[in-house]
């Protein structure tokens, strides 16, 4: 990990690479899980943002890269909604973005202008000319109801044998082994029932943020509402981008809004029948998801990758997402 004095050379470099006055100090923003992110003081300029990124080898996922070429890809087609990705070092796993103005929001105040907003931005990202083989898949893409259960079932059996050490791991356990598996094995039986064995089309698919919700959005004193955090985004089924919207937990989304959403992105996208009907059918496995997404902190190498954003209070984030996934769960049937 890079220490202080690191990070500052190496945004010295960055903006000496993207044409912007030289760095004069850091300062650490709170938020990041899986990254530290930085706002850059500059001489005589705009605050930036330096991102340094995790990197692990037991992980394959290049976050930075993925990263990158998202924004690349959309800012070439116009879309402004989101950082300008300045200069990066693939040595030093950093990179300089343009700061995005605005505050979070909080979830009783989402209203059906955010919602148009974020179905606006999925439409932009995915413009003329619309070539989503440009980027590689995203993070756990599916292009098969074959592919979303495996994600699933990956994540599930992740979860069967948890850190030793991690605190309150026995709480956790006994959810995962009478919540969390039980409830999975019969959202599974139902998808499988579907006997839908089709691969999703290149026209069906869509360029995906990944990870999209509100609590990757920062809204001005306009109204207007900006996306931010891209690492893990490529290539993937928007049926999958529907049902991590509306599934996220960080910032929930009413699922009141869900209709609208769906209804925006098949009209602006072209996808027919068969993508709202995957989008009712995967919901669940995707409550699912994201209860074992919230577990994350039980797992030893998603436990090391908190601490690089954020070292240290693991005891109290074990007990706050176990309360998170328990929630989560009790979400299954909801429509």
């Amino acid at each position: 990990m890079l220490d202080t004095d690191e990070l500052l050379a190496a945004a010295g470099r960055l903006c000496a690479v993207a044409e912007r006055p030289a760095p004069l100090s850091l300062r650490q923003l709170a938020g990041g899980k899986n990254n530290r992110v930085f706002a850059v003081a500059t001489a005589g300029g705009p605050a930036l943002i330096l991102k340094s990124y995790h990197a692990d080898p037991r992980d394959p996922r290049d976050r930075l890269f993925a990263e990158w070429s998202f924004l690349a890809y959309v800012w070439d087609r116009g879309v402004r909604a989101v950082p300008e990705p300045l200069a990066q070092e693939r040595e030093s796993h950093t990179a300089l973005y343009t700061l995005v103005p605005g505050e979070k929001l909080d979830a009783g105040d989402i209203t059906s202008d955010h919602i148009a907003q974020a179905a606006r931005f999925i439409c932009a990202a995915n413009g003329a000319p619309r070539e989503p083989d440009r980027l590689q898949p995203g993070s756990e893409a599916c292009f098969s109801l074959a592919d979303h259960v495996a994600t699933v079932d990956r994540r599930v059996a992740r979860l069967a044998t948890l850190d030793p050490d991690a605190p309150h791991r026995e709480r956790a356990e006994t959810l995962v082994r009478t919540g969390l598996a039980p409830a999975w094995a019969k959202v599974r039986e139902t998808i499988r029932a579907a006997s839908d064995t089709a691969t999703l089309p290149t026209a069906a698919q869509c360029i995906s943020p990944s990870d999209f919700g509100f609590h990757n959005a920062l809204v001005d004193g306009s109204g207007r509402v900006s996306f931010i955090d891209f690492e893990y985004a490529g290539r993937d089924d928007p049926a999958k981008l529907v049902c991590d919207f509306f599934c996220c937990p960080e910032i929930p989304v009413p699922l009141r809004h869900r209709g609208a959403f769906i209804d925006s992105l098949a009209e602006g996208l072209g996808l027919d029948a068969a993508f709202r009907l995957r989008c009712d059918l995967l919901l669940d496995a995707y409550r699912i998801k994201w209860a074992c997404i919230i577990l994350n902190d039980f797992l030893p190498m998603d436990a090391a990758r908190r601490d690089f954003a954020n070292p240290g209070a693991r005891d109290a984030r074990c007990a706050a997402q176990l309360d998170k996934a328990v929630a989560k769960l009790a979400e299954i049937g909801l429509r």
